[in-house]
Parts: structure tokens; C-alpha cells; sequence
């Protein structure tokens, strides 16, 4: 088998190269984890987890009605489609390579590829070090983060202030305060850096000074020489120093600016987990309104529509549609639509109320065209059972009636099912009560046989 698309390679080679659009990845961790990655399967893929239309690598697999599996990107193409555990079974079973092969020599199941990588040491990890965007294998991680990663802390032997490592011998050399330097007057003594070394020097002199003045030849000369070699030695250290203390600067600044930006990559990545929830998000709400559509489904020919929010929706004027219903599990597809304001000649007068024959699954096992008596039906919502009933008998001459060949075929009914002032203020009945009306509809099942 070969298979020649961007995300999958040639199976011939048993190789199969996931490289998702970021724009359209699942919420699936396993399929997040294999971006950019190669997988190598141990034995030939078979041409059921194909996608036949990306040729893309089924790892997310949905079924259609009819029986097709797509991959979860291409899915949203498809009107009627569930997610096939069945074939993510079999896929998750099969067996792979490491995607870090030929370093790692691991084989494992498909299912079990995530937790290997979590452990592998053959790995590419970011450096977590702030600044640091080195990424290496993680059996040599530990290694770079304490002695190679220039961006790792260290602390001074001298002052025991932590600096960064690249930072470290420009620090002793220049401006650690607690180094020891040879005395600028040569004698043998170390004396440390800064103020405590500039006072070790003005006394020093004081010293030197006292120490001779039994000699005849001291002048105050020789005092005055002794502060300008002070100020020369003063005057140097600071112009070695300011460098110095310009480099921390920028180092605490580079440091500051690391804590307080995300880098890049992890920038990314906050990107990429947001449009995962996202796109999660969008799944749940499209299964849970599969759901509700599941569970309100009837298989018996009969249906109760509660239509909600009346006299906003008839003022809007626009059609509504009850959810779809069935004759049988394997029977006719129906559904109620409605004109609250009127259509055709009931427009701004009555309540329209129609029938509309839907493309099924099994429509190819029915007879056509549909020839069973349909019962429309207004419930009274004050008890008395004053309902408002109208019964059709389907015109076989007309296309509403035929197989459909469309999603839908073309809606028929009542246009002028009830007035509006029957509807809205009924002497004996309640219809509208709480903003809401409810509408039943009864198809005669009679001489239909259960598939």
C-alpha cells in the first residue's frame, strides 16, 4: 500500500509522519504530543486507518452513518458522523518505534507511546532555566544545568552572592568586594577591594608617614605624593570598575525582563493549549447538542414540539423547525416547521403549520412515495382538553412525497391552521400560556412494516 499526502508517508516503509495544522488539532493529548514527530510502525498499516479524504493517519477516527472513517480534522465535512472507538482500539493496539528511533530502540503500542516519551531519555527537553533556549536529550539535562548552561546560577567563593555563570569571572575579576589585592604601594600585604581597601591605604600612608618622621629628610611633600598616588589609584579602580558595574546592570536587566516575558516558544505554546481548548470546547458543545437531539428523538411516529419565547419569535416572522422524528428506528425521517406570524395566505392572519419529508438512512429500504395520513394537533395547556386538530392525507403526485433527494424535501401543510385570535384568546382553551406553545403531531403508522 502507498499512501503519498503531507502527513503521511509511504507505508511501504512503515513509516508515518503526523506533522498536525496547529490550526486544527484535536483535543487529544496523544495527537498533540506526535506534532513533528515520525512514527515508524512495527508491522504494515492497513488501509482501514487511512483517511480517505486527506490520506492522513486515522489517530482521532470518526465514523459516518454509512459506515466511513474520517480523521478528526476532516470530520466537520460530514453531517451524521460519531467518534469510533471501535477502530481507535485498533489503531491505539498497534505497535510503533520510539519516535526518537534510532537513538532509542523501544518499541511500544500506539496507546502507550506518551508515557514512553515521558521517560525516554533520548528526549529533547528545553533547559529550564530562565534565558536559557538550549533544548538537549534528557539523560544529559541534569549535566547542562549545573555545569554547562551559561545561563545557570553560581555563587561567588569570595562574596557568596549568586551570579549567572557567564557573568561569574567578570564579577572577580573587577568588582567582588571581598577578593584580595596586593597593596599599590608593593608592600606584602592583600587587602580587599573598595572602601574598606581605600581606608587600608589612607592609613597605610598615615603609617609610613609616622614610622619615618625620626627620619630628617620627611617633607610635607612626601605626604602630598603619597595622596596623589592615592587619587591616581582611586581614579584608575573606578574607570576598571564602571564597566563592570555596567554589565551587572544589564545582566539584572536581562534577568528582569526573562521573569516578566514569556519567551517565545512558551508563548507558542500558551497559544497552541488555548486553541485546543477552544476547539474542545466547540466538541463538547456539538456532542452535547447531539445529545439533547438523541435523547428528544422520537421512533414511534409522534412528536410534542414545546416552542418556547411565542410572541418574540412570531413578531420576527421567521420559520421554525421541531427537531427530526422517525415512523420506526429504521423508518420514514419527519419534522414540523412553523410560521408563528403566518405564511403564504395565513401571512399576518394564522398560525402555518407544515410537514416536511427528510432524507433518511434507510430511506433505500422504504416504499415510496410516503403515503401515511399525518394528524396536526394544537394542545390546550388549561386542562380541558379543547385541542385543535387538522388531518392530510399525502398527495402522491406531489414531489413533498417522494424519496428526497436533497437534506430535505419541500415543506406541506396547513397555512391556515387557527387564527391568531383563536390562537392568542381562545373562549374555552388555553394554547399560549407562559410565552409558550406546545404542537403535537401523529403520522398513522397503519400498514407500515418494522424493518
Amino acid at each position: 500500500m502507498s499512501v503519498s499526502v503531507p502527513d503521511f508517508m509511504a507505508a511501504e516503509e512503515n513509516e508515518c509522519v503526523s506533522r498536525q495544522d496547529s490550526e486544527l488539532m484535536r483535543a487529544w493529548e496523544l495527537e498533540a504530543i506526535l506534532t513533528n514527530r515520525t512514527l515508524r510502525f512495527v508491522l504494515r498499516l492497513e488501509q482501514q486507518f487511512v483517511c480517505p479524504s486527506c490520506g492522513g493517519m486515522v489517530l482521532n477516527p470518526h465514523q459516518t452513518g454509512c459506515g466511513h472513517i474520517f480523521c478528526a480534522r476532516c470530520q466537520f465535512q460530514c453531517l451524521q458522523i460519531f467518534q469510533d472507538n471501535c477502530c481507535k482500539r485498533e489503531l491505539l493496539n498497534l505497535e510503533v518505534y520510539c519516535t526518537n528511533a534510532p537513538d532509542c530502540a523501544q518499541r511500544v503500542t500506539l496507546c502507550n507511546l506518551q508515557g514512553h516519551l515521558k521517560a525516554c531519555q533520548y528526549e529533547r527537553l528545553r533547559c529550564s532555566n530562565s534565558g536559557c533556549n538550549d533544548t538537549v536529550l534528557r539523560k544529559n539535562l541534569l549535566d547542562h544545568q549545573r555545569k554547562v548552561c551559561s545561563f545557570r546560577l553560581e555563587s561567588c567563593h569570595h562574596c557568596r552572592q549568586p551570579f549567572l555563570a557567564s557573568h561569574l569571572q567578570a564579577h572577580q575579576k573587577t568588582s567582588c568586594p571581598e577578593i584580595q589585592d596586593p597593596c599599590p604601594n608593593k608592600c606584602p600585604q592583600m587587602i580587599r577591594r573598595h572602601k574598606v581597601w581605600h581606608s587600608q591605604i589612607l592609613h597605610s600612608t598615615l603609617r609610613k608617614f609616622c614610622s619615618n618622621e625620626h627620619c630628617p629628610r620627611v617633607r610635607i611633600c612626601s605626604v602630598q605624593r603619597e595622596l596623589r598616588d592615592l587619587r591616581g589609584v582611586l581614579g584608575s579602580e573606578l574607570s576598571e570598575e564602571l564597566p563592570s558595574l555596567r554589565a551587572s546592570l544589564d545582566s539584572l536587566r536581562q534577568q528582569n525582563c526573562v521573569c516578566l516575558c514569556p519567551s517565545g516558544a512558551l508563548e507558542q505554546t500558551c497559544q497552541r493549549h488555548t486553541r485546543l481548548l477552544d476547539i474542545h470546547v466547540e466538541q463538547l458543545q456539538c456532542n452535547e447538542q447531539r445529545f439533547h437531539q438523541l435523547v428528544s428523538t422520537s421512533y414511534d411516529g409522534k412528536l410534542i414540539w414545546k416552542v418556547r419565547d411565542y410572541w418574540h419569535r412570531k413578531e420576527a416572522g421567521t420559520p421554525l423547525n421541531s427537531t427530526p422524528f422517525y415512523t420506526s428506528r429504521s423508518g420514514y425521517k419527519l419534522s414540523v416547521r412553523a410560521y408563528l406570524g403566518g405564511d403564504s395566505s395565513g401571512r399576518g392572519t394564522h398560525l402555518s403549520l407544515y410537514i416536511t419529508i427528510m432524507r433518511g438512512d434507510f430511506d433505500s429500504l422504504l416504499s415510496w412515495p410516503f403515503r401515511q395520513n399525518i394528524t396536526l394537533t394544537l394542545l390546550d395547556q388549561s386542562g380541558s382538553r379543547n385541542h385543535q386538530s387538522n388531518t392530510f392525507t399525502p398527495d402522491t403526485n406531489s414531489d413533498s412525497f417522494h424519496r428526497p433527494t436533497s437534506d430535505a424535501n419541500v415543506a406541506t401543510g396547513f397555512p391556515r391552521f387557527i387564527l391568531h385570535g383563536d390562537l392568542e384568546a381562545p373562549r374555552n382553551a388555553v394554547y399560549v400560556r407562559d410565552d409558550t406553545l406546545f404542537i403535537k403531531v401523529k403520522v398513522d403508522t397503519t400498514g407500515l412494516e418494522d424493518l
